[in-house]
């Protein structure tokens, strides 16, 4: 349990379902963030805690999410786990610090068996995308570039991102089980979209490269989020925290459950450790 006289010095923060609310039915996030969020967020980095962004998001998306939060300081840099930690970032300029890549051929072949109709995805970082057909609209930020499948994955990449529209979300979990592959990581996100790595890449180990840098310990961490790919960070963090809307894996996970993110949960949490005045 955690101390009352204990503060975090680095704050950890999913964005989509965290700190940026879904928009009802269309299944992407808004644009906006709670005022009452992006004030507590802001009373964390005031005060000195190191406020990290770990999304399963672009390097671009990311940045937007950080442009709404008015991050960072100018002459400062805030750290990016980008990926869902496939990528280490820093921003700004942006820079890459750590990447871990892998060779997705074998993976994708065997999702693609089983659904042809899937589109698959990689990130040009800080550019937008190489995509073997366009995803739904506002699923994906940058420039589009429609290629053969053989010319996406003819060279390892950080992540590969598979998508099914016609699929469920239930159907992209009954795949991801039956993958039986131990030389990945895989994510199923809120819709049929699974997150594919190497082995051992999840926003854990991004995080935990962060604050290595930075020599903080995983207890002097909070972490805060809501989906399937939040599970390890929560897990990692000194004290891991569940949305109120939070998917049951996440839940299952943390040490605490705060608001939703409708109820500005991140700022419920981030208000027990820092207050502007």
């Amino acid at each position: 349990m955690t101390s009352p006289a204990w503060k975090p010095r680095v704050v950890a923060l999913d964005l989509d379902g965290t700190v940026v609310r879904w928009i009802d039915g269309v299944g992407q996030a808004s644009k906006h963030i709670s005022p009452t969020v992006v004030a507590a967020i802001r009373a964390a980095y005031d005060a000195g805690a190191a406020v990290v962004l770990c999304s399963g998001r672009s390097a671009l998306g990311m940045i937007n999410a950080a442009e709404l939060l008015g991050l960072p300081d100018e002459g400062d840099r805030i750290w990016l786990v980008v990926g869902n930690g496939s990528t280490v970032m820093t921003w700004p300029p942006l820079e890459a610090v750590h990447e871990t890549t892998f060779d997705a051929r074998a993976v994708v072949s065997t999702i693609l068996e089983q659904h042809p109709e899937a589109l698959v995805a990689v990130q040009e970082r800080g550019i937008g995308y190489r995509l073997s057909g366009l995803f739904p609209p506002g699923e994906l930020v940058g420039e589009m570039r429609v290629v053969p499948l053989d010319e996406i994955l003819d060279q390892p990449v950080d992540r590969v991102i598979v998508r099914d529209p016609g699929a469920s979300v239930d159907d992209f979990v009954r795949v991801a089980e039956g993958l039986g592959l131990h030389d990945i990581e895989y994510v199923v996100g809120f819709t049929a979209w699974m997150d594919i790595a190497a082995a051992g890449v999840t926003k854990a180990s991004g995080l935990a490269y962060v604050c290595q840098e930075l020599g903080v310990e995983a207890a002097d961490v909070l972490a805060i989020g809501d989906g399937r790919n939040d599970v390890e960070m929560l897990q990692w963090a000194g004290r891991g925290v569940a949305m109120g809307n939070a998917l049951p894996e996440a839940i299952a996970a943390a040490d605490a459950v705060t608001e939703t993110c409708e109820d500005d949960g991140v700022a419920v949490e981030l208000r027990r450790w820092f207050q502007r005045f």
